[in-house]
């Protein structure tokens, strides 16, 4: 038997027993785990019903007068999110993987021996157990933050009433999409980072795009900013920090903390079975996913740098195929994009620019401005880009950012040609349709193509032209 404690990790449970294999799912929480209940289907739901209000906000420009003013109705908002989170929940439901043939047991499992999982009092042994128990998020240890109250994405969701003030500590992914879909939906926002800028991983270009929206969108963004301390006060909950400018307070009636996420290894007695790991990278992994134990693999977010619902789903693949039929699939053969969900969203795979420079891998650097493209300026979305790094003197794509209000839908191509080494010469060769912004992507190949017309080559073509005229 195959015994699995899962987070949001059931693809691993479902493609092991349609393969045959006979599996047991654990899980402690809710099915579908932060995924599905306060993560990617949650968020993305409150941002759509932003992005409409923006869009009525924006319909002057395209020369559609709105009578009335647009209110939102921050309960039907959630309302709406919640329905969606319903709807789409049968995926992870204990009735489907039931119907697969697993066995469902909902409770707190923990290693009971070196082939043993305890849950709810009864004993299960294995052949092989998969540890994905994903992560959590996590508070910075700020002076009065626990008495004064905060939310994390765990609970934000469960808001009724949008925040007249709200705070967020943290400028990652989770943080500025939070902070744009509640700035759009009413609230006054204050996005407070430590680090110089927001996004900090992320291309430099793209961010600087992405800080202009929030700006004019009148969230209040402050960098390099160290908060000492939360007090509750008549007024509100009141920000103490340090910033460029000196020492400050703020004062909003909520706050959320969007300061990164924390491995979940407690509890599961990993130690008992030699399985290492540590409270910051989670459990330890090889390359195949394998944990110091050979007979328990891990995957997710518990055990891999790349915290994506997706990079789950494929890391589980792995573990499946090593797991059970002795593969020797690789976590670092994976080439896996992702996105932020902003408007405009922002998008990467592989290298940036300076990723690039700091492992010194040499590249060139190719970049379509939306503003020169045709359907960005008919969309009236001229503020993004295409960006192509390919290593220096060939078509080899190491890279590529987009700054899109769909870039997370264009990127896809881009991870396909990374993926099976199609070059950005030939990407030209693909015909896209026009207008549409994912041309920029085959512009930026006709732009490589060009750029291999050397003097000595333009020469011979136009003795060739000349002579055959």
């Amino acid at each position: 038997r195959r015994a699995q404690r899962v987070d949001r990790m059931a693809n691993t449970a479902a493609g092991a027993a349609g393969l045959g294999a006979r599996v047991a799912l654990i899980e402690k929480a809710f099915m579908g785990g932060d995924c599905l209940n306060v993560g990617c289907v949650p968020s993305k739901a409150m941002i759509r019903s932003s992005r409409v209000l923006s869009e009525v906000q924006e319909a002057g420009k395209l020369g559609v007068t709105i009578p009335a003013a647009a209110e939102v109705d921050f309960a039907a908002v959630m309302k709406r999110m919640r329905e969606v989170r319903a709807c789409i929940s049968y995926n992870d439901s204990v009735q489907r993987f039931t119907n697969l043939g697993i066995d469902v047991y909902l409770g707190e499992g923990r290693f009971a021996g070196p082939d043993a999982v305890e849950v709810d009092g009864g004993v299960l042994h294995f052949k092989r157990a998969v540890i994905a128990t994903g992560a959590r998020a996590a508070a910075p240890p700020i002076e009065g933050l626990e008495s004064a109250g905060y939310f994390t994405n765990e609970t934000i969701f469960s808001l009724t009433e949008a925040p007249p003030r709200l705070a967020v500590i943290g400028g990652g992914a989770i943080g500025v999409e939070l902070a744009q879909a509640f700035r759009r939906l009413g609230s006054e926002v204050v996005l407070l980072e430590m680090m110089p800028r927001l996004l900090e991983p992320e291309d430099t270009d793209a961010v600087e795009v992405l800080e202009r929206s929030l700006l004019r969108e009148g969230v209040r963004v402050i960098t390099r900013c160290r908060v000492r301390g939360v007090q509750e006060r008549e007024g509100g909950k009141v920000i103490g920090f340090d910033a460029r400018s000196g020492s400050a307070e703020i004062t909003v009636d909520e706050i959320l903390v969007a300061a990164g996420r924390a491995p979940n290894v407690e509890g599961l007695n990993l130690d008992e079975v030699g399985v290492r790991y540590d409270a910051v990278k989670g459990v330890h992994v090889n390359d195949r996913l394998q944990t110091s134990n050979r007979r328990i693999y891990a995957a997710g977010d518990v055990a891999i740098d790349a915290k994506f619902t997706h990079a789950a789903d494929f890391s589980a693949r792995i573990v499946i195929q090593n797991a059970l039929f002795m593969g020797r699939k690789k976590l670092s053969a994976l080439t896996i994009p992702w996105c932020t969900y902003t408007d405009p969203e922002i998008a990467r795979v592989g290298l940036s620019e300076r990723a690039a420079e700091e492992r010194r891998v040499p590249i060139d650097v190719y970049k379509r401005p939306f503003e020169e493209l045709d359907r960005a300026l008919i969309d009236g979305e001229k503020e993004g880009f295409v960006k192509i790094l390919t290593k220096r003197g060939s078509d080899e794509i190491v890279g590529a950012t987009i700054v899109a209000r769909h870039a997370g839908e264009m990127i896809g191509e881009l991870a396909m040609a990374m993926t099976y080494r199609i070059g950005l010469g030939k990407i030209a060769g693909v015909i896209h349709p026009y207008p549409t912004q994912a041309e920029a992507i085959r512009q930026l190949g006709d732009v490589y193509n060009r750029s291999r017309l050397t003097p000595f080559v333009a020469r011979l073509f136009r003795r060739w032209l000349s002579w055959t005229r």
